[in-house]
């Protein structure tokens, strides 16, 4: 466990172990949860398919491509849940690929036309 106080910033560091030097590691998703087996019935999206959904989340510069650094206020969900729980996901692409969701960022799907 971390502990760290309400509202503080809480500063994360995903790093990709490879050795190719052309991968790319993003922030896709990143969910918290009271419960560390359920990140679906009280859940709360900090990052969603790489749009933040949280107002304090904020990446950071890294030097290298194979880091993704972001940060975000701690919270609790109400007070009978003592831990908050992490799930996120995260997505490697090929650097340079501009097509690519590492470089395209948030990105969220187009409704359909429903009209005849």
């Amino acid at each position: 466990p971390y502990f760290i106080g309400l509202n503080q910033n809480l500063y994360l560091q995903a790093c990709l172990h490879s050795s190719d030097p052309n991968l790319k590691v993003f922030v896709d998703t990143c969910v918290a949860s009271p419960d560390p087996r359920d990140f679906n019935t009280l859940a709360y999206d900090i990052v969603r398919n790489g749009c933040p959904r949280d107002s304090s989340y904020a990446t950071f510069y890294s030097p290298s491509s194979h880091f993704a650094r972001f940060k975000f206020n701690a919270f609790e969900f109400i007070s009978r849940h003592p831990s908050v729980y992490l799930k996120c996901e995260l997505m490697v692409c090929r650097l340079g690929d501009y097509s690519s969701h590492c470089y395209r960022g948030c990105t969220s799907r187009s409704k359909r036309d429903t009209s005849s």
